[in-house]
């Protein structure tokens, strides 16, 4: 099926390549500088392996603690990114992000239980925090699969949210104030517990499940036509729906485990990608991948270099951001 939803062909390959050079210019921009700046004439030394203590420290930083919270970076925004746009597609909302079946609200109530409940460590938070997304996502599913359409996913995933609200108040309310800074700090997010080790668990597998739901887009563009075309044009809008679940759930669930919460970067992404790409899939989806993946790292960059040698939370950042922009960008769409 092709619809006709997107700028020409020239027009759309263009942007693509510029988006891709600007994201290029932002891993360079993030792995060289910081509180330690890597100046130039050091990038190939530092590539490179080269002698001198200045040099071995150099790469230490670059390989150790900057190259990973780019490549997570990078993961992480282009799976946010992406899942926006299947779940506004899904919704056929424009407000529509990953949050709104229960996948953020579920994580932060997992990662609260363990760090109140127990004397748990990083992995045994973020375990909690994946265990959270996934058991609210199957419940907002579970309970919205009896209505016809997306509506009642949508009632139950505003309910799951509202449960888990209500409980990681009851929670924050009886930790104690080294328990309510973590707290704090999580739900802020951060990449700053990237690591290669990490990467090699989840990069491979958001890959897979980013590739899976990019071959949906001729039944996302069937979306646009509404729930009742979907079948006339030989999709399963049933089978569609879980699938778009739970892949969602299974791609954001163990980033957000990891990174805790970052906002905006699934919500304000599609929204300036569809406005270059146009809406047919096949460009969005992939396009909107790699500027969550720009937006994050940049956001990443401007965290540690804003209060140097401090740093801020990468959710903090995001917000200050995204939220004023988003605004903008409903006026100008109502101004239209």
């Amino acid at each position: 099926m092709q619809i006709n939803t997107a700028p020409g062909q020239g027009r759309v390959r263009k942007s693509f390549t510029i988006l891709l050079l600007i994201l290029l210019a932002a891993i360079i921009l993030g792995s060289v500088s910081g509180a330690v700046v890597i100046p130039v004439q050091q990038w190939w030394p530092v590539l490179t392996g080269g002698q001198g203590d200045e040099t071995q420290l150099l790469r230490q930083i670059f390989l150790d603690i900057r190259l990973p919270r780019v490549v997570f970076g990078i993961v992480t925004g282009a799976a946010l990114a992406l899942s926006g746009v299947v779940m506004q597609a899904l919704f056929r909302n424009p407000l529509a992000e990953p949050g709104l079946i229960g996948v953020s609200a579920g994580a932060a109530l997992g990662a609260v239980s363990a760090i109140v409940l127990t004397a748990a460590g990083f992995w045994v938070i973020s375990f909690a925090a994946f265990a959270g997304s996934l058991l609210s996502t199957w419940l907002a599913y579970l309970v919205g699969r009896r209505y016809a359409g997306v509506a009642g996913l949508l009632l139950a995933g505003i309910a799951i949210n509202a449960i888990s609200g209500s409980l990681i108040g009851l929670l924050t309310y009886i930790a104690t104030d080294t328990q309510l800074r973590d707290l704090t700090f999580w739900g802020m997010g951060s990449l700053a517990s990237a690591n290669w080790r990490t990467i090699g668990l989840l990069g491979p597998w958001a890959l897979v499940i980013c590739v899976l739901l990019c071959r949906e887009w001729r039944a996302l563009n069937a979306l646009l036509l509404g729930e009742r075309e979907v079948s006339h044009l030989g999709f399963s809008m049933k089978h569609l729906r879980r699938r778009l679940i739970v892949g969602i759930a299974l791609l954001v669930g163990p980033l957000v485990a990891v990174t805790g919460g970052i906002g905006f970067v699934g919500l304000v992404v599609p929204h300036c990608l569809r406005m270059i790409m146009g809406a047919n899939h096949r460009h969005l989806l992939p396009a909107s991948m790699a500027g969550g993946a720009l937006a994050l790292v940049m956001a990443d960059w401007l965290a540690r270099v804003v209060v140097i040698p401090a740093e801020l939370p990468i959710g903090l950042v995001t917000s200050l951001i995204g939220g004023p922009f988003f605004l903008w960008l409903l006026v100008k769409r109502n101004m239209r």
